[in-house]
């Protein structure tokens, strides 16, 4: 009896999210469990309690389910709202610490790359997806980061082309991290140490355009 009434709270929350989140995370946890191809609308409805006609007014079909879970969890990878602008050198080091460590945390998260595997694993039957995690996570955090970096070199603070100076912290950011995340063969890092060890190795390869043709 004592542990009957226990879940009886757990359950009564999840009747209490609105549909459309109930929904996806229904769609979420049986993508992550079972697969994108092996998931049915059926067993979604079941999990989130609502009929089929439902599911599809609430959400839409299998393929929007599994591009509005990552489209929601996207939402992780933009910049803070409360980063300071790049007034010198030593507050856009701050700033890009700061970007940095949100991203190798939200990323490294067990979700995330869960995420991700599913989208390579329905890469080549469901290219959509692929392309919305694309285009809705990772460029979100590129278009973050371009705006940081056009900032700074206009107060002359980086000399080098924004495009380029993206990649390179990317680059210095991750290097091939993510591959062992996604194969579980490597630990998350500590999202600072790593985000601030990137940092300075950027801030050194990018001087300010003065000093860059100094140094030329």
């Amino acid at each position: 009896m004592a542990a009957r009434s226990a879940s009886k709270p757990r359950r009564k929350d999840a009747d209490e999210l609105p549909g459309r989140a109930r929904v996806l995370q229904a769609a979420f946890s049986a993508f992550i469990e079972n697969g994108y191809a092996q998931t049915s609308t059926l067993e979604i409805a079941t999990r989130a309690r609502v009929s089929k006609r439902e599911l599809y007014a609430l959400v839409g079909n299998k393929q929007e389910m599994l591009v509005a879970c990552i489209r929601e969890r996207a939402t992780r990878l933009q910049a803070p709202a409360d980063l300071p602008r790049p007034r010198d050198r030593e507050t856009l080091a701050s700033v890009l610490t700061t970007f940095g460590t949100q991203l190798v945390r939200e990323i490294s998260d067990p979700v995330v790359v869960a995420v991700f595997r599913l989208a390579i694993a329905e890469a080549t039957r469901t290219p959509e997806v692929a392309r919305a995690l694309d285009s809705i996570g990772r460029e979100t955090t590129r278009a973050a980061l371009h705006g940081i970096m056009a900032e700074a070199h206009a107060r002359g603070l980086l000399g080098g082309r924004p495009a380029e100076m993206v990649e390179r912290f990317n680059g210095l950011l991750w290097g091939d991290l993510m591959v062992g995340l996604l194969l579980g063969t490597t630990d998350p890092p500590a999202p600072h140490e790593r985000a601030r060890d990137a940092t300075a190795a950027f801030l050194r390869l990018y001087a300010p355009p003065d000093n860059a043709a100094t140094a030329r």
